[in-house]
């Protein structure tokens, strides 16, 4: 799990890596080559990883002689790494996830069984956003993604006019996005397929081959009129700056993506149940009871009440009711008894 680069996600989540598509404006076939250490190497150290067909799995991280983990051992080809799917556990507050950024999880060489199992990690989680995106959207609708999930976004690659129609291929009544990056050329004849969508991206080619397409201004503009007419947030990255301008950079998001979440373990330790009415509220928000063995010693926590079930049995005892706003009377929400 990584702190991600990707201007539009939180983080990126990887168990699954390489991709067949070899398309040439690729950063991820060239990142992997980076970090893949010695390949013919790796492929002889059989003890480390198995084999499902012509796909590798990793059970647990792959190490090289020193003792050092290679993130990528086989290259770009496609690999399952198991011992990631526990790392979202790391994460306690919602987050938008870009699942599979150095992959096409929905790819045609990927298993269902693969497919299974990602999901089935991101279900746990439900606090997170997950985001994937392919080149193979048919292959949503293939496998059956679930309905119902608001938390689960699907998208589709587009980088020229006629790649628009993979948008119909999307899954009808989800949360669909469609990541226009590189832009190659105008995609004004198809442009009425935008409408099917929540969320569009567009950016220009990076790295090495920045400068083979330079995205014309007309071409974007043409796509952000076409979302506005339609009511779909627009996100620019940072790559369209030189051809905008910063002034006319949008970097919309849905409202869903907007929304953090907190997993069910951070929500049980940040909520209380009042002691008088039992109403679940979180403790920020309640009055903290706390007591003291001796004058002078230190003060311990043992219940909450919420402010109006404080404030009757103040009144019950004949005890003044302070301004529960204030915090020169309390301090933080705590009152000493």
């Amino acid at each position: 799990m990584n702190k991600s680069g990707i201007e539009w996600c939180d983080h990126t989540w990887n168990p699954i890596t390489g991709c067949r598509h070899g398309c040439s404006y690729c950063y991820a076939d060239k990142m992997s080559l980076r970090f893949c250490g010695n390949m013919k190497r790796n492929m002889v150290q059989t003890d480390q990883y198995r084999m499902e067909g012509d796909l590798f799995v990793l059970d647990e991280p792959f190490m090289n002689e020193d003792g050092k983990p290679v993130i990528y051992p086989f290259g770009f080809e496609p690999t399952l790494h198991i011992y990631r799917y526990d790392t979202l556990d790391k994460l306690k507050q919602g987050q938008n996830i870009f699942v599979g950024a150095m992959a096409d999880i929905f790819g045609e060489w990927i298993p269902d069984s693969w497919i299974e199992d990602v999901l089935y990690a991101c279900a746990k989680h439900p606090q997170h956003n997950y985001l994937f995106l392919t080149k193979n959207p048919k292959r949503y609708t293939q496998y059956g993604v679930p309905s119902g999930k608001g938390n689960m976004w699907y998208g589709t690659t587009v980088t020229n006019s006629e790649d628009m129609e993979r948008i119909y291929q999307l899954p009808s009544l989800l949360n669909t996005f469609a990541s226009i990056e590189p832009l190659l050329e105008d995609i004004d004849e198809n442009i009425s397929a935008l409408k099917y969508l929540n969320w569009i991206i567009i950016g220009a080619e990076t790295g090495h081959r920045k400068e083979k397409v330079i995205p014309e201004f007309e071409w974007i503009k043409r796509i952000v009129v076409e979302a506005d007419y339609n009511g779909i947030p627009v996100f620019m990255k940072d790559s369209l700056i030189p051809i905008v301008g910063e002034k006319n950079m949008r970097r919309d998001y849905p409202k869903e993506l907007q929304i953090r979440k907190r997993s069910e373990k951070v929500n049980k330790k940040l909520s209380g149940n009042c002691m008088l009415c039992g109403k679940t509220e979180d403790k920020n928000k309640m009055v903290t009871l706390t007591a003291r063995a001796v004058r002078g010693g230190k003060a311990t926590s043992f219940g909450h009440m919420c402010h109006s079930c404080f404030a009757k049995w103040l009144t019950s005892h004949n005890i003044p009711v302070p301004d529960l706003e204030n915090k020169k009377e309390i301090e933080d929400g705590k009152e000493k008894l």
